[in-house]
């Protein structure tokens, strides 16, 4: 991952749930390496998705990068599962009671880079603490849970925010955004300093997703 690097990585929370393996290829041919794979608890957030056995699955014929997303009440209790399993980065949320430093650092020890998300209602300010402790922030634009949402304008400055407090404390996380990503949502977040863009439902709709890849992230 170089630092200015513009990566697109496909949620397949959108894909074929009845294929993920063909989900998980489309990528792959496409050009792209990276797969955003959301794990949600019900409870946490309203849905349930994939568990370790999905991205065990996976890996067996894929060297993608495994983006995993974990949107889990208790987190620090999985880490150890989804990383054994096949995950490069695991991200964890900001918002539940858990020991959030203590998790991240399980997350390195593990071999895995690590990632803290904020939903779209949480201050900037919850990240202070750790911003130097991480390999990616997560920018939740939609309140997580379902594909399809409408992205969030409003986290534009929330992006920029995190971008200038990057610069300013010469951090090399990258600053990935997710919900309601397409063409134009994209821009905005790129215009702001965003690096990493989560695509679900604009990407596998897409009539010609190279070329929905290209103009997204060129």
């Amino acid at each position: 991952m170089t630092e200015k690097e513009i990566i697109l990585s496909p949620s397949i929370l959108a894909g074929d749930h009845a294929n993920l393996e063909n989900s998980v290829r489309i990528i792959t041919e496409t050009g792209l390496r990276w797969v955003h794979i959301d794990i949600m608890d019900g409870n946490f957030v309203p849905n349930l998705t994939f568990g370790p056995q999905t991205i065990i699955d996976l890996r067996k014929n894929s060297q993608l990068f495994f983006d995993t997303h974990l949107m889990l009440s208790q987190p620090q209790n999985h880490v150890e599962a989804f990383a054994k399993a096949g995950s490069d980065l695991i991200s964890i949320h900001i918002e539940p009671e858990y020991p959030v430093r203590k998790t991240l650092k399980h997350i390195r020890d593990l071999g895995c880079k690590n990632g803290i998300v904020i939903n779209p209602d949480t201050s900037v300010d919850s990240l202070t603490p750790y911003i130097e402790d991480v390999d990616l922030i997560l920018v939740m634009t939609v309140q997580p849970g379902f594909g399809g949402q409408v992205f969030r304008e409003d986290m534009l400055h929330k992006i920029e925010i995190l971008n200038s407090l990057r610069k300013k404390n010469h951090l090399k996380f990258r600053l990935e955004v997710d919900g309601g990503i397409n063409l134009d949502t994209g821009l905005k977040c790129r215009q702001k300093g965003c690096d990493t863009l989560v695509a679900g439902s604009a990407f596998f709709n897409a009539n010609n997703k190279k070329s929905f890849a290209k103009n997204l992230i060129l």
